[in-house]
């Protein structure tokens, strides 16, 4: 049996002219309030009112950020600031035992280090062996 697979699953269907039902709905209830406002206010108030209300709803039906349906950014704004965070700190004790650590370890590092021994090459008898071992290697290349 072979069964068909639908494909662009992702796509919605455009149901009134090139606006999906979602598109349409937010842009009616936009338009709708906008009406309303500028009917039942008075004119000036109404239009303050109607420009914020149909800006809303165009960003809700057509505006995407990353992709994302604007309403998906609104849902994620929304729900961080709802819900509650986690937030982590140390105690007291635990960051000046920290402190006193840092401290103590710049102390010493401040302190000079022990002088090195010598051992027993001067300058000439250094010059001597750099030149013995470069004589050498000029000796066994064919």
């Amino acid at each position: 049996m072979e069964y068909q697979v639908p494909q662009f699953i992702e796509v919605e269907d455009k149901i009134f002219g090139p606006l999906t039902i979602k598109q349409f709905i937010y842009l009616a209830g936009g338009i709708g309030i906008a009406a309303a406002a500028v009917l039942y206010l008075p004119f000036i108030f109404g239009i303050m009112v109607a420009l914020p209300v149909g800006a809303f709803a165009a960003a809700l039906a057509f505006y995407k950020i990353n992709g994302k349906p604007f309403i998906d950014i609104i849902e994620a704004g929304f729900n961080y600031y709802m819900n509650r965070r986690l937030y982590l700190w140390r105690k007291e004790q635990e960051v000046a035992q920290e402190k006193a650590d840092i401290a103590a370890m710049t102390e010493v590092s401040m302190v000079a280090p022990p002088p090195r021994e010598k051992l027993g090459l001067s300058g000439s008898k250094l010059h001597e062996l750099a030149n013995s071992l470069d004589s050498r290697n000029m000796n066994t290349i064919p």
